[in-house]
């Protein structure tokens, strides 16, 4: 399918992507911390916004075993299409009966198989480890299961969803194919261990949080300075602060204006941003086609934010 829409090389896995995603979290509805319903997602909201995923020209599609029902509607949605998107989940811990969530080895076969089986397919794409603690990727030999869940055609490449403090341990194992992380202008850590990744020939899959911009990576610079957004009025507070207001163009909101600043980065292979609203997804792509940011421009953001804290870390 040609969709028009800029693609990018997901590193040595060859796969070209949209450099926009679409990222399946939202799809599993919200609950609150007793795990009890707040918002329920009806079939036909799925349906709507998967193939109005597709539609776009949007060819990527991430989720993991964790999102539950967002599997189980990409299959009941889209899996007539699986020819159209390119399909990564991910493999999570597992609960024990004395609460505590641990990696083994066994869960992870069972999560393939889950994942396989709610999306009406054979195969994935890409398969990441999803956020694990580094001590867990030696004690259970994650890398070799993922390896082993290959070599038996259930999944073609292999990744890690991974953020600063963990990146450097992560970067060093070579068996990983793609790496999952966040950027934008208020999460700009990780902007030197992209570029480093893509140099290495790895595919690199950004998080914006484009719709919240919060600096939530443990040992960032912001995070350490105590920056957090706890309601929807003090998420911005940081934007504000320093005028970037001022910088979007005429009609441009502040969700587009952060995404065309992560469109900037010259070594994204894909960003993934997730939303229920179709409308939300044509402005996401509207901000696709208008291009990143001037370098300039970017520049200047990164200007103003600076002394906020918001800087890369270095690279060790």
């Amino acid at each position: 399918m040609t969709s028009g829409l800029p693609v990018r090389t997901l590193g040595r896995t060859g796969l070209e992507v949209t450099h926009l995603g679409y990222g399946a979290l939202e799809l599993r509805g919200m609950t609150d911390q007793a795990g009890v319903p707040e918002r329920a997602i009806t079939d036909g909201q799925a349906e709507t916004i998967l193939n109005a995923v597709l539609d776009s020209g949007i060819n990527y599609i991430d989720t993991a075993s964790r999102y539950g029902a967002s599997e189980e509607y990409i299959g009941k949605c889209i899996s007539h299409r699986r020819s159209e998107y390119v399909l990564a989940t991910k493999c999570t811990r597992d609960a024990t009966a004395e609460g505590r969530n641990v990696w083994t080895t066994e869960n992870m076969f069972r999560n393939i198989e889950q994942s396989l089986k709610r999306m009406k397919t054979d195969y994935v794409d890409v398969l990441q480890l999803h956020n694990p603690m580094p001590e867990y990727a030696e004690s259970v030999d994650l890398v070799g299961t993922l390896e082993e869940i290959r070599r038996q055609g259930k999944v073609r490449w292999i990744g890690i969803s991974t953020n600063l403090p963990y990146m450097p341990t992560f970067a060093a194992i070579d068996a990983f194919d793609v790496y999952q992380t966040n950027y934008s202008t208020l999460q700009p850590e990780h902007f030197d261990w992209i570029t480093k990744l893509t140099e290495d020939g790895r595919g690199t899959i950004i998080r914006t949080r484009a719709a919240k911009g919060e600096p939530d990576i443990p040992g960032s610079p912001a995070h350490s300075r105590g920056v957090q957004f706890a309601t929807d009025e003090e998420r911005w507070v940081s934007f504000e602060s320093v005028g970037l207001d001022e910088l979007r163009e005429e009609g441009e909101s502040r969700t587009a204006f952060v995404l065309r600043y992560t469109f900037a980065h010259p070594d994204i292979s894909t960003v993934i941003v997730g939303t229920l609203d179709p409308e939300h997804l044509k402005e996401n792509v509207r901000a696709l086609e208008t291009g990143p940011l001037a370098p300039d421009l970017v520049a200047e953001v990164d200007r103003r934010l600076e002394p906020l804290g918001f800087r890369p870390a270095p690279l060790t």
